[in-house]
């Protein structure tokens, strides 16, 4: 049996396309089970005003930060739910750091997720920061309507067959 990556190593053709030009999800039932980290990241840029509310918790929804890294932490355990041909992992870890940033002014948002598996976790961790940074803008959205998201990008991964992998690092 032929087990599919994302790439395959042999024609270099998509896995995720068929044939015919169908879309499939890749069947990862021979792989070995490994230990999978992915860490992603982005920022939320809005005003110096907007970032001060935030961190006075003078937003009127309430706790800005501590309801985005709720929800990131829902949205990785959802991926496969909101990502088409995603696989359904079982996470050991997620966890969402969100911290201010003065220089932007903003917040930066950190996420890092962990299971034990035949494929890589770089979809839940991108997932919760996306949502994370979302969850910020619905909630100061009434100080701040200029606010922008921006710089969702994995920055590592380790495990599987391709090893580890770090934003310039290669």
């Amino acid at each position: 049996m032929m087990v599919s990556s994302p790439k395959d190593d042999r024609t270099g053709a998509l896995t995720h396309i068929g044939v015919r030009g169908e879309a499939r999800m890749v069947d990862v039932s021979e792989k070995d089970a490994t230990s999978r980290v992915a860490i992603a990241e982005a920022r939320v840029r809005m005003g110096r005003a907007t970032l001060q509310a935030i961190l006075a918790g003078d937003a009127k929804k309430g706790d800005v930060i501590g309801a985005a890294r709720i929800a990131g932490i829902m949205a990785a355990k959802k991926t496969a739910d909101l990502i088409p041909l995603c696989h359904p992992l079982q996470l050991s870890k997620i966890e969402v750091d969100i911290k201010p940033d003065e220089s932007l002014p903003g917040l930066k948002v950190r996420a890092e997720a962990r299971c034990v598996g035949p494929t890589g976790v770089e979809m839940e961790a991108l997932t919760a920061v996306a949502v994370a940074c979302l969850t910020v803008y619905d909630m100061a959205k009434a100080i701040d309507r200029g606010m922008s998201i921006e710089g969702v990008r994995l920055v590592e991964k380790r495990g599987g067959k391709s090893g580890e992998w770090r934003m310039g690092g290669g």
